[in-house]
């Protein structure tokens, strides 16, 4: 039976990631994050196997950081066994995001480390702390999921139409709103829209009296929020 290939224990890849181009032509937090790394490379005794950096790229999100997943990749593939970074934020903002990431290294057996919060998943120390902050990132997701129901709730209590968004282009809107104040009724409306094949706001070919009522609730809603913001 073949071995599972791993990587030496001190081999490390270094991950650096700045969110503007101001600090990316600087230079400075870049340096920064790269001596506190060094500093603790050459105190541990650790080869670093590739540094890998995002430049002006955001910590809201681990997508769109061609850098952070070449170095998951370098890490995922046993080329190294562990992924450092100087500070948590250069990794992630999102404790949920950070939870995955926590997870996914356990799944596939490497380390992470974050030197300025001593979050190392090979220690019992750097364990505990990181599944403290798996249990806050489970409250963070909770905390989430509670505001999104109760602005869906406030959102259906107040008379919006919930689903995707309106896609109507402007002059079909003016045409619905125009004959309503032309005294003529959703039916007629209706039936004037398909006769002139006129698609609805999801693509879709036949409309209904309440299609046109949906649209002119939704005007009305626009005009209310213009008027109070």
């Amino acid at each position: 039976m073949a071995k599972t290939k791993t990587a030496p224990a001190n081999t490390v890849v270094a991950y650096l990631r700045v969110s503007t181009d101001e600090q990316a032509e600087s230079g400075a937090g870049l340096m920064a994050q790269r001596t506190a790394i060094e500093v603790e490379a050459d105190r541990r005794g650790w080869q670093i196997v590739a540094w890998k950096e995002d430049r002006s790229a955001s910590g809201k999100s681990l997508g769109n950081r061609p850098a952070l997943g070449e170095a998951l990749e370098l890490v995922e593939s046993h080329q190294a066994a562990t992924l450092v970074v100087a500070k948590l934020d250069r990794l992630s903002r999102s404790l949920v995001d950070f939870a995955g990431l926590m997870d996914r290294a356990r799944a596939k057996r490497w380390n992470l480390i974050a030197l300025d919060l001593g979050i190392d998943l090979s220690t019992p120390a750097g364990e505990f702390l990181a599944s403290v902050m798996a249990s806050a990132a489970q409250w963070e997701r909770r905390i989430i999921g509670q505001r999104t129901r109760e602005g869906l709730a406030a959102k259906k209590a107040a008379g919006v139409r919930l689903g995707r968004p309106v896609t109507l282009p402007a002059e079909v809107r003016h045409r619905i709103r125009s004959e309503a104040n032309s005294g003529n009724s959703l039916a007629c409306i209706a039936r004037g829209l398909n006769a002139d094949e006129v698609p609805t706001a999801q693509g879709g070919k036949k409309w209904y009296p309440s299609t046109v009522k949906a649209v002119l609730a939704s005007q009305d809603l626009t005009v209310i929020a213009a008027a109070e913001a």
